[in-house]
């Protein structure tokens, strides 16, 4: 975990991390958001969709903007304010994802940054976008 402050915390400075997403996290996610949409939940439905399988949860994939905030940028001094992400591209079991974030303003008086985050698979495809509002706590 990354311990950053906010005078630490530099316009341009980036942090970024690897997940393989598992049939055991898409589960999980089905049993605690009790969405039960086919599109997740059933291989053979997804494909008749025009999809490659299950779809991952567009919300298990944005959750790592969350482990990006909350781990890596700014880490432990975290107080996550506000997501705002876009779902570009389905993500499937067994998906490597690359999660990186960079900060583009600081705001002295409230002690808080912007991040602009991307997750890209393992083709280097961006699946997910988004703008991150971060609190450093001292």
């Amino acid at each position: 975990m990354k311990h950053y402050s906010f005078e630490e915390l530099k316009v341009g400075v980036s942090e970024s991390f690897k997940v393989t997403v598992t049939e055991e996290m898409i589960d999980a996610f089905r049993k605690m958001s009790g969405d039960e949409n086919p599109l997740h939940c059933d291989e053979e439905y997804a494909e008749k969709c025009g999809f490659a399988g299950r779809v991952v949860y567009g919300m298990l994939t944005a959750s790592f903007f969350s482990t990006l905030a909350g781990v890596y940028l700014p880490g432990e001094r975290c107080l996550l304010q506000e997501v705002n992400s876009r779902f570009r591209a389905p993500v499937y079991a067994g998906d490597e994802l690359t999660v990186e974030g960079s900060v583009k303003e600081r705001h002295e008086g409230f002690k808080r940054i912007r991040i602009l985050a991307t997750i890209r698979n393992q083709d280097g495809k961006k699946v997910s976008s988004a703008e991150i509002w971060a609190g450093v706590r001292e």
